[in-house]
């Protein structure tokens, strides 16, 4: 049987609406350049959701957890080698997402006798300076976008574009210092988490959501979830610059979003 332009088509439409319904409701994850450096902010259930690939390179995703260890492994794999065989400086995002990342889940995903990757990735690279961060986005399909200052990464376009919306609000073009940059990264994650829950169109154009409506997401969705922010200090005081932020930090910025929400909507603490 003759294998027609458009079965190939339907074929790549049908892998895209199946990838796409895989990532719908994957938590959403938010990355801000700050004064201390480069930070990914998101809120996880069970499994780690931010991790180190180099020493300026960090990672976060969403999809099937099997696809989103592959591709970390892969990259770490290669980052490695890059910095062995050639220098530390020439492994750069860039590189690792153009080069070698988005050839290969490219050709997986128009492989028809291969299961599409479940995956959205989110790679930041730390400059000498903030104007320097770089971040990037990597679909399942290979195809991956740069950004500057700030990202976002959720399940459809409609929340990516509002949480952004909600980060310029809160942050506006200013850099903001660590603890307003994660403060603004949970209110643009509880904008994303409820236009996927309210599964919007990417045509949407309801209102902008509330600050009493995110604090209400947020509060809810903590109390069986947490917080977790990894960052890439522009200027740390060890040999490392990768950590995962402690709770003891973390702590008070949280709950003064919820205690706020509570005070402020007559809601019982939780």
């Amino acid at each position: 049987m003759a294998f027609t332009p458009f079965d190939f088509n339907e074929a790549v439409s049908q892998r895209r609406d199946h990838a796409n319904e895989g990532l719908r409701f994957g938590s959403p994850v938010v990355g801000v350049s700050c004064t201390e450096g480069l930070a990914i902010v998101t809120i996880r259930r069970s499994q780690r959701k931010v991790f180190e690939i180099y020493d300026r390179i960090i990672y976060s995703a969403i999809g099937n957890q099997s696809d989103i260890e592959a591709i970390r492994l892969g990259a770490v794999d290669l980052a490695a080698r890059e910095g062995f065989q050639r220098s530390p400086d020439d492994v750069t995002a860039q590189r690792l997402v153009g080069f070698s990342l988005s050839p290969a889940l490219k050709e997986i995903f128009r492989d028809q006798w291969r299961a599409p990757s479940i995956i959205r990735a989110l790679f930041g690279e730390l400059g000498d300076v903030a104007e320097q961060d770089r971040f990037y986005i990597l679909n399942y399909d290979g195809e991956f976008a740069a950004h500057t200052d700030r990202a976002a990464l959720a399940g459809s376009a409609a929340a990516e574009d509002r949480m952004l919306e909600t980060l310029h609000a809160s942050m506006g073009d200013s850099l903001p210092d660590l603890s307003h940059a994660i403060e603004a990264a949970l209110r643009a994650w509880a904008t994303g988490s409820i236009v996927l829950n309210e599964r919007h169109d990417d045509d949407s154009d309801s209102a902008a959501y509330d600050d009493r409506a995110l604090r209400s997401r947020l509060r809810e969705e903590l109390r069986s979830a947490r917080v977790e922010v990894g960052i890439l200090e522009r200027a740390p005081n060890r040999e490392a610059r990768f950590r995962l932020l402690e709770s003891a930090y973390l702590d008070p910025i949280v709950a003064l979003l919820i205690e706020d929400n509570a005070a402020g909507n007559g809601l019982e603490q939780s």
